[in-house]
């Protein structure tokens, strides 16, 4: 029976060992760095009783497996329909934003439409999108791109469009109908249904971190190893080393570490070993500051409804806001007597920021008329974390480094594969990341061909029903 370690416990680490576990595999381990599973994906209670997310994260599946395994796992969920807007131009513009710019004053209203219309003739170049940037230009046009498009995407990816490639959008970023909007603004109209999140589910209690540990609780508890931080791997011998000074080996390696600090690790003293060391620093992240600041009292009724909000000019540092106590009521400490809100501040390299993220947040959300100077006499929670890579950047020319990296480290019998495993932001969600997983142990011991990984625009375009799970084991 081939042995498999899975490092990380993730959605996709998790996925992997739920999978191994189904099949009835036995000759398995994880390895897990922290004292607790999630990943990107934990939770946090600070101090005053207030549950926060490392970032908006949100439930929605393409695949009947992740289903059922969210369904057989966290008993209590709260349903919602999306309901999220764009800050612009001092008013609240729904998302789209592009569909519904008959919110804006009617000068920026004129600066869109005239750039839509002249970019409805635009073309694809015949070589292929150059950038991101380049893609926004000539879909949207001059006015779309300047008003909302360039500088949101700034303030998310913490680079210039213009440094990443457009291969990754796929259903991320809707496109435009110039006829659906002028019937929009006409009639005034708002229109909010696009996207595969229109509708969307969350846990009652924990926050999103509750359902990585109810899915780890199911796992056997022998097979999962907390504070084990990798410090080496030998591909040549198949060995990884631990921060304890241990050393395993495996016939299969399922990793989901972030892909750069993997291949800085490799020991092989060998001219392949030398070339992936030296890989490690071609990759464009950013990191992300969560903020999360709570209050006593009711919401305040402009809020009431709103699930996220997006913040593309300067007024701001953070590029969005989750009313988190919308999700959930128990994400505050006395439910029905606190509210919440939680933001996403990016950083990176071409975009510093070295403000105090809390004092910050506070001053742009009163620029913003999120909340008044009045609602700061009531808040009672501040809280603040870092994320050193929060968004694997789709810079120009990662797939070319993904197919040179990936193509040796498979050789090797190394799957690499996660949010910043697999470095893949369009297969980056939490039912992405925990099939990443699935299928890559569907490779190492059967040779079936993974699609999430490889397929992006087929997963997104479709359920995916040929999985199930269920919490008894498949004899094979």
């Amino acid at each position: 029976m081939a042995r498999v370690i899975v490092l990380g416990a993730g959605p996709t680490g998790l996925g992997a060992a739920t999978r191994l576990h189904q099949l009835g595999h036995t000759n398995w381990d994880l390895y897990e760095m922290g004292d607790t599973p999630g990943g990107l994906a934990r939770s946090f209670v600070d101090e005053q009783g207030f549950t926060w997310d490392i970032g908006g994260h949100v439930i929605f599946s393409h695949y009947k497996y992740f289903d059922d395994v969210l369904d057989g796992t966290v008993p209590e969920w709260n349903s919602h329909v999306r309901e999220s807007w764009v800050w612009s131009h001092g008013t609240m513009v729904p998302y789209p934003f592009q569909n519904n710019i008959g919110r804006l004053p009617r000068e920026a209203q004129l600066r869109c439409l005239e750039g839509l219309i002249r970019a409805k003739e635009a073309k694809k170049p015949e070589s292929g999108w150059a950038s991101f940037g380049q893609w926004i230009d000539t879909i949207f046009g001059k006015g779309l791109a300047e008003v909302f498009m360039r500088p949101y995407n700034y303030k998310v990816w913490a680079f210039s469009p213009d440094k990443m490639s457009a291969n990754w959008m796929g259903e991320r970023v809707p496109v435009v109908s110039v006829e659906k909007i002028l019937r929009n603004i006409l009639t005034n109209t708002d229109d909010v249904g696009w996207g595969p999140n229109a509708t969307f589910r969350f846990p009652k209690h924990g926050g999103t971190g509750a359902i990585w540990s109810l899915v780890a609780k199911a796992l056997p508890s022998n097979k999962l190893h907390y504070g084990k931080k990798v410090v080496g791997i030998h591909l040549a011998n198949k060995e990884v080393f631990f921060n304890d000074g241990s050393c395993e080996r495996y016939d299969w390696l399922i990793s989901t570490l972030a892909l750069n600090h993997f291949l800085s690790m490799v020991r092989d003293d060998t001219p392949q070993g030398g070339t992936l060391r030296k890989e490690a620093t071609t990759p464009l992240y950013s990191s992300t500051h969560v903020v999360g600041l709570g209050f006593d009292g009711d919401t305040p009724d402009h809020l009431k409804g709103k699930c996220w909000m997006y913040f593309p000019e300067p007024d701001s540092p953070f590029y969005r806001a989750t009313l988190f106590s919308h999700y959930s009521e128990h994400n505050v400490a006395n439910p029905g007597k606190q509210w919440s809100l939680m933001y996403e501040i990016s950083q990176s390299s071409d975009k510093p920021f070295s403000e105090d993220p809390i004092q910050a947040t506070i001053e742009g959300s009163l620029s913003s008329k999120l909340f008044t100077q009045d609602d700061l006499k009531h808040l009672v929670s501040k809280f603040h974390i870092k994320m050193e890579q929060g968004y694997p950047t789709p810079f120009i020319g990662r797939d070319e480094w993904l197919t040179r990296v990936q193509s040796v480290l498979e050789e090797k019998c190394v799957l690499s594969r996660g949010r910043f495993g697999g470095w893949k932001y369009e297969v980056g969600n939490q039912d992405h990341s925990l099939m990443q997983g699935v299928e890559a142990v569907d490779r190492a011991l059967f040779g079936v061909e993974e699609s999430t990984y490889f397929w992006p625009d087929l997963v997104n375009t479709r359920k995916t029903t040929s999985r199930r799970w269920s919490p008894q084991a498949i004899k094979i």
